[in-house]
């Protein structure tokens, strides 16, 4: 009898385990942003449920002179921008969900909580 219980303690333990949902690993919605496209125009860049917990460089930014700009988070995550590329360096804004920031703000990669 105590063999039994134990097996079924067991097995119930085993099956919670696997029932118990994993902390998301993306951000859900749009983070939004501008960029200056080729002959100097601005336009829209996107990352649509990006990431989380993952540095991510803005792929318009990458091997260009201009960095990104207006920053718009629209995920249900926290984002952090940074001016330099790898979420490198000591100049970063931490953007809480539903914020949008100005053209005055640059950045080259972002990553979200």
């Amino acid at each position: 009898m105590r063999l039994r219980n134990a097996v079924i303690a067991s097995a119930s333990a085993l099956l919670l385990a696997l029932t118990v949902s994993n902390p998301a690993q993306a951000a859900t919605g749009d983070f939004d942003y501008t960029y200056i496209g080729t002959g100097g125009i601005a336009v829209n860049g996107n990352l649509a449920d990006p990431r989380s917990r993952e540095c991510i460089d803005i792929p318009e930014t990458v091997g260009n002179n201009f960095p990104a700009l207006a920053p718009r988070n629209f995920t249900t995550s926290t984002a952090t921008v940074f001016l330099e590329s790898h979420c490198d360096g000591d100049t970063y804004y931490t953007m809480n969900p539903g914020r949008i920031l100005g053209t005055k703000l640059r950045f080259r990669s972002v990553i979200f909580s």
